[in-house]
């Protein structure tokens, strides 16, 4: 079952909770800790053909990252900009998400995550009620996009956790 945008939002910012700023400084560390608990060889084993690897999900999380970066900055600079969405999966067969190094996808998704933060703390706090129209989900502002954010890497720390858990991460 497909959830639509709403849900999707809805489960998110749940995720989130009240202190999205902990999350997001939080989840390159504990991105980091999980990959140190899997061989290498295993980052690219997917559990179940339709879902993402662990290779694929950090490239993810690396592109997410970028994505939301430019997105803080360009609503911050323009109220009310349009923001376009993106299609997750064209990117992951696009950017070959599959055989990527997990470790340099976690050094880009860290690097761009600290400058995602230092960006949101160095302004005005009022500017982070400054808001872009999303191509799918209509009026959203920096702060909300934030916890949005917080609530993806939450699903994303998850899913990976379940793998690392052991669930279909064996060797062959």
């Amino acid at each position: 079952m497909h959830e639509t945008v709403e849900q999707y939002v809805t489960r998110l910012q749940t995720l989130a909770g009240d202190d999205p700023f902990s999350i997001l400084r939080a989840t390159p560390g504990r991105l980091a800790a999980l990959l140190g608990r899997v061989e290498p060889a295993l980052m690219a084993r997917r559990a179940d053909p339709d879902k993402w690897s662990i290779a694929e999900i950090v490239a993810h999380f690396a592109d997410a990252e970028l994505v939301a970066a430019y997105r803080v900055r360009t609503m911050l600079a323009t109220n009310a900009a349009p923001i376009a969405a993106y299609d997750q999966d064209v990117w992951a067969e696009t950017f070959q998400y599959r055989v990527q190094d997990s470790i340099a996808s976690l050094q880009l998704f860290t690097a761009y995550r600290t400058g995602t933060l230092r960006v949101a703390d160095s302004v005005e706090p009022s500017r982070l009620e400054h808001y872009g129209l999303h191509q799918e989900r209509g009026r959203e502002t920096v702060r909300q996009l934030l916890r949005l954010l917080a609530g993806h890497d939450i699903n994303h720390l998850t899913q990976i956790e379940r793998l690392v858990g052991g669930d279909g991460l064996h060797p062959a």
